[in-house]
């Protein structure tokens, strides 16, 4: 009997042996931007520059702005119209506050809990005060990889601005985020400061245009008037043409008008 027992005992052990939890594979993180907990992007919290008590209003101008707005949406679908009217007043304002949330829910008849749920998706709101200069590096694969790199580059504006990103210098300048790509990939590296882009920057290039924009906010009106560099490429470039210049669309466009020869 023991016999016929001892390898029908070996087999349930092999079973138990097999089924037990192996360890896990611990993997290393490669991301190298700042954690940002996630409660950051959902939850607001009363501060003294931003709560629901600070009134907020369009001004006339804006006003104007907003009719024109609400003329591309049909009476019935001028909710539509939230994404533009929180964009007008962060710009009004400087940034997304609650109140500027609450007053857009008011115009376009929203309850505020959907508003609050455009502004809290999209990263182009921002919730809590910015500097006069909004600087945005991209720090994904083509920026890493593109010209000197987008981690020099980001060295170097936190070393001249005296910050880290995600924060702001103490005269309200200039605040600093990484970011994800923002779509000039053949321009590598580059950075968004407020509605432009700055690209084929270097460390030497950054810090010169930082300085620039330094002077033009700080500048008497009796100064002269400090040139800020165009936006677009700061390598001498026009667009995003090769090294040996643009060698693809310099003829005059197909249409209409122009036809091949053989035809």
């Amino acid at each position: 009997m023991a016999a016929r027992l001892s390898p029908m005992l070996f087999r349930s052990a092999m079973r138990s042996a097999c089924r037990a939890p192996r360890p896990q594979l611990q993997l290393r993180s490669l991301s190298v931007t700042a954690r940002r907990p996630s409660d950051t992007l959902q939850v607001h919290r009363n501060t003294p520059d931003n709560n629901p008590d600070i009134p907020f209003k369009f001004t006339k101008e804006n006003e104007a702005v907003m009719a024109e707005i609400l003329k591309r949406y049909p009476p019935q679908y001028k909710k539509a119209a939230v994404m533009p009217l929180l964009d007008l007043g962060q710009r009004q304002h400087g940034f997304t506050s609650i109140s500027v949330m609450n007053e857009v829910a008011r115009l376009l008849e929203m309850p505020p809990m959907r508003v609050y749920e455009v502004a809290t998706f999209y990263t182009m709101y921002n919730r809590n005060p910015v500097g006069k200069f909004f600087v945005q590096a991209c720090t994904t694969t083509p920026c890493q990889l593109g010209g000197c790199g987008s981690d020099v580059v980001v060295e170097a504006i936190e070393k001249h601005l005296g910050i880290t990103q995600g924060e702001t210098t103490p005269d309200g300048l200039f605040s600093f985020l990484e970011v994800e790509c923002l779509g000039a990939c053949v321009n590598a590296p580059m950075i968004q400061i407020n509605d432009d882009y700055y690209e084929d920057l270097t460390p030497e290039s950054v810090v010169q245009l930082l300085d620039a924009l330094r002077q033009s906010a700080t500048e008497s009106s009796g100064a002269l008037k400090v040139e800020v560099p165009k936006p677009g490429p700061l390598s001498g470039r026009q667009t995003c043409e090769n090294s040996a210049g643009q060698t693809n669309l310099t003829s005059e466009p197909w249409g209409i008008e122009t036809t091949r020869a053989d035809l």
